[in-house]
């Protein structure tokens, strides 16, 4: 054969004749690269099955990955979505038209602070209560008409009518400052003090009024109506005082049934049956 065939072969003149030398990998070094290289190449196209499978279930686009899409707006997620660290955005907002649900196993605390990382304002829903910290509490209509509010200093109620639910009404410790109280309608109204007095006053007077129904003022001691600078006016058809004393009647006067309202010099009120001239005199042992 002619020489030109035994490339990898290299041949040397020496004294005692022409020798060829082999140039290669033979032997049991070819098996092992071969099977270096197959092995290699199977491993290339287990990570490349392994790397689409994981993009696939990932669901990794050109626009985000899995329920997470990243928009010219912001970020937008898709679906439940749950965060083990602190979120920190500017804006949270749901897609037009469907609700935002904030869920937890025990709280939902939100936070507003100042450039001093300083809790400034605190929202806290926990399973036992919702709490408020802050300067001041507000709660507006869509109009902004102010329906309540509440700070260190007061709380006001801005609604047109303010209804308590509940059969035992609402309790004041203190005083309470207000233009109106009145009930439902065709329900009662009661003021009430069960152990102590019950004091109304007003600078420009007190009007109490009953349209559709009677007026009952009772208390265990003393009722006083009292006006300092007018008068006490009871606009009514009929008003009865059943319990009124009466005077010592003359023999004369026995048979009659008229009586005069007599008002003592310390307001005691008694009755005194009626003559050609005013009793009142003749019983000011009433009003001692």
């Amino acid at each position: 054969m002619p020489q030109e065939q035994y490339p990898h072969r290299s041949t040397m003149h020496t004294s005692e004749g022409p020798q060829v030398y082999k140039v290669g990998i033979y032997g049991w070094r070819k098996r092992c690269l071969y099977f270096f290289v197959l092995l290699l190449m199977i491993l290339i196209l287990v990570n490349l099955a392994m790397t689409i499978w994981i993009l696939k279930v990932m669901n990794f686009t050109i626009d985000g990955m899995g329920n997470l899409r990243i928009t010219e707006k912001g970020l937008k997620l898709e679906g439940d979505s749950e965060f083990l660290k602190p979120l920190y955005a500017k804006e949270i907002r749901s897609r037009p038209g469907n609700p935002l649900y904030f869920q937890s196993a025990r709280n939902v605390t939100v936070n507003i602070l100042n450039e001093k990382t300083k809790v400034l304002t605190r929202l806290v829903t926990g399973p036992q209560a919702v709490e408020a910290h802050s300067q001041k509490f507000e709660v507006k209509t869509l109009s902004g008409k102010l329906l309540f509010s509440a700070d260190d200093n007061e709380v006001v109620v801005g609604a047109e009518r303010l209804r308590v639910l509940g059969a035992e009404g609402t309790v004041f410790p203190k005083s309470i400052e207000t233009p109106n109280v009145r009930a439902d309608p065709f329900k009662e109204l009661r003021l009430e003090s069960p152990t102590r007095a019950l004091v109304m006053e007003a600078p420009k007077g007190i009007e109490i009024n009953a349209e559709a129904g009677s007026l009952k003022a009772t208390c265990r001691t003393e009722l006083r109506l009292e006006s300092k600078d007018g008068e006490i006016t009871l606009n009514s058809a009929k008003i009865k005082l059943p319990n009124l004393p009466q005077g010592s009647s003359s023999p004369a006067g026995s048979r009659q049934k008229i009586y005069e309202l007599c008002v003592c010099p310390n307001g005691r009120l008694f009755l005194s049956q009626a003559g050609s001239s005013s009793t009142c005199q003749i019983n000011t042992s009433v009003c001692l």
